[in-house]
């Protein structure tokens, strides 16, 4: 039997406030869940979890949908968006390729 996997109580309110920003999307846009389903390519039940907020969905599949709904994740401007990435991406090339961790050794010969 597989082990539980718990969430943080931000992690789940983060999920269920994109999940319910996903469903008024979609009301707004006066979609059914048929509809948006087809639109994304996924099964009515799949978009049935997401906006309950349910974690078992793949990322990929939540920000297609709130892009369809036109959900802003983190930039209103999308040309934001674009220069974060450039930043981030940036900011990563400057650290190290790889992350040692420094092991400490013991005496405890006393």
């Amino acid at each position: 039997m597989a082990k539980q996997r718990t969430y943080s109580k931000y992690a789940l309110e983060a999920v269920t406030l994109l999940g319910e920003q996903i469903k008024l999307g979609r009301k707004q846009r006066r979609w059914s869940e048929k509809m948006l389903a087809e639109r994304a390519g996924i099964a009515r039940a799949t978009l049935q979890k997401i906006e309950s907020g349910e974690m078992t969905s793949a990322i990929g599949l939540v920000f297609e949908l709130a892009a369809l709904v036109g959900v802003n994740l983190f930039e209103q401007d999308k040309l934001s968006l674009a220069r974060n990435i450039e930043q981030t991406r940036d900011k990563i090339a400057l650290l190290p390729k790889r992350i040692k961790v420094k092991t400490k050794t013991v005496h405890d010969a006393f």
